[in-house]
């Protein structure tokens, strides 16, 4: 057997155990179980991680705008799926808001509760993810001219001011200002968002093996040899920032279904901060490494380690040592191991199949 199909056959094997075993803590473990949460807010991370890996490790792209971006997929998806019957109380300050109807509800009516409410959210993230890639092309327009730190500075700066922007009372009836969006539908189990997030990061892996991706890797290797290969760079640049963003939106109306409500406080820059971490820990420019990295962290900073601030951490209960704020101390000081040995991230540029050709050349050389 060659070692490509190998190789898919290696990646296929493991995407059916890691969807089994979701499908298996589904059925076993109630919805508000640890697990579950962690494994909802990892692939959310995940999904969003490997946009920002899109744009800042593939296309050379220093941009921190990705929280501005998942808040734009956040409020659509929170104001689109409202049911009508709850929309009174929700927008009790702003007389019911200005819209009146629900996709869930809309194509319930139409392909019944079960079918329809599905298909509601489903689109109702779509439209999401369109909105965020529509407002990435018209920032992208002034905004890509820049470069480096003076392209982050720009991006990081639109999302404060889209947030504040959300928050203004005069987009209440719309926003619902700085009062929570909430009461709409959402996954309680694990697996749809498994899945959900597993086909969108697939899109982008065929995305980054197509001649655009090369084109990408090109403009971030060396702007001017290809340019001088015939590659459009602003072209190119504005399609990458896009699509990234499409994504991120798709990953905020995730977010929001993770959440069960939504505001426009926690869309901060710290966000960008996190997912701009996972990318570098689990290696910028692989694809791998962001979704290892968002397991890693997630299962860290919301499972592992939050006896820090109880008092209380494997068996030992010191509440004059572990107390609050002391889970982040430690997190700080593991993130700095992990830079210091793996100074590529923990993949580097790898990706899942070429593990197993690293242990085929093992083998090889073991036989000689």
């Amino acid at each position: 057997m060659d070692l490509s199909r190998k190789k898919k056959i290696f990646t296929a094997l493991v995407l059916f155990v890691v969807l089994a075993g979701c499908i298996v803590l589904d059925v076993v473990l109630p919805s508000y179980h640890i697990a579950i949460t962690v494994i909802k807010k990892a692939t959310v991370y995940a999904l969003v991680a490997v946009s920002m890996n899109l744009l800042n490790g593939f296309t050379g792209l220093f941009s921190l705008g990705q929280a501005g971006f998942m808040l734009l997929g956040a409020y659509a998806y929170g104001v689109l799926t409202i049911p009508v019957a709850k929309r009174a109380i929700v927008y009790q300050y702003f007389d019911g808001g200005v819209i009146h109807f629900s996709l869930p509800e809309v194509f319930g009516s139409i392909f019944g509760t079960a079918v329809g409410s599905v298909i509601g959210m489903l689109i109702a993230l779509l439209i999401g993810g369109i909105l965020a890639a529509l407002m990435a092309y018209l920032i992208g327009l002034p905004v890509l001219r820049l470069k480096s730190d003076y392209l982050a500075i720009a991006t990081l700066g639109f999302a404060e001011i889209l947030k504040a922007f959300f928050q203004w009372n005069k987009l209440g009836p719309v926003t619902n200002g700085s009062n929570l969006l909430k009461s709409y539908p959402v996954f309680d189990h694990a697996t749809p968002y498994v899945i959900l997030a597993g086909l969108m990061i697939a899109v982008i892996l065929l995305l980054i093996n197509s001649t655009y991706g090369r084109a990408f890797k090109a403009i971030r290797d060396d702007e001017v040899a290809a340019e001088a290969m015939g590659i459009n760079l602003a072209k190119h640049k504005r399609m990458a920032f896009i699509i990234s963003s499409f994504f991120a939106g798709i990953g905020g109306g995730m977010m929001a279904m993770y959440s069960g409500t939504i505001a426009a406080a926690p869309f901060k820059s710290a966000m960008t901060y996190e997912i701009l971490l996972i990318v570098v820990i689990g290696g910028i420019g692989s694809i791998t490494g962001s979704v290892i990295a968002s397991f890693l962290y997630i299962i860290s900073s919301e499972w592992l380690l939050r006896g820090l601030d109880s008092g209380t951490f494997l068996g030992i209960s010191a509440p004059g040592v572990f107390k609050n704020g002391f889970r982040m101390a430690v997190f700080s000081v593991i993130i700095m191991v992990i830079v210091l040995f793996f100074r590529k991230g923990i993949m580097g540029e790898r990706e899942l199949p070429d593990l197993l050709q690293k242990r085929s050349k093992k083998k090889k050389g073991a036989a000689k």
